[in-house]
């Protein structure tokens, strides 16, 4: 699939977990959204970049742990390669050094899942601005 170039305005969004019934979960809720489409999901971090890579998405939504490749490492590679991507960890891990680190490898936002659907949602939309 290629990007959106005929300026609909949609925002083309791929998921990274293991947790496949959270992707299942989120999937309808950034959907829901009819400026959003989920173009593709991955459960490790080389599958992600590897979507990412072939996809070419406007934004990310990437699980800190994960098989394979940590979401850490996966987010670092995702900005060397995609510059322009709006990539958003989520995590339910709270602890402040993971965050840091992710924050470090090139996130442009650190959620917690209990707490990120309102905050994902928005920062998805500012993904179109920098477009």
């Amino acid at each position: 699939m290629a990007r959106d170039e005929g300026g609909s305005g949609t925002i083309r969004v791929l998921l990274a977990d293991d947790d496949e019934p959270f992707v299942e979960a989120l999937r309808p809720l950034i959907e829901r959204q009819p400026e959003l489409v989920v173009v593709g999901s991955a459960r490790d971090g080389l599958a992600a970049i590897e979507l990412a890579d072939e996809l070419e998405p406007d934004a990310i939504v990437i699980d800190l742990h994960m098989p394979l490749l940590d979401g850490v490492s996966a987010v670092a590679r995702l900005r060397n390669d995609h510059p322009s991507m709006c990539v958003i960890a989520l995590t339910g891990d709270a602890h402040p050094a993971l965050h840091r680190a992710v924050a470090e490898a090139g996130a442009d936002a650190v959620l917690l899942k209990d707490e990120f659907v309102d905050a994902l949602v928005e920062r998805l939309f500012a993904a179109r601005a920098l477009a």
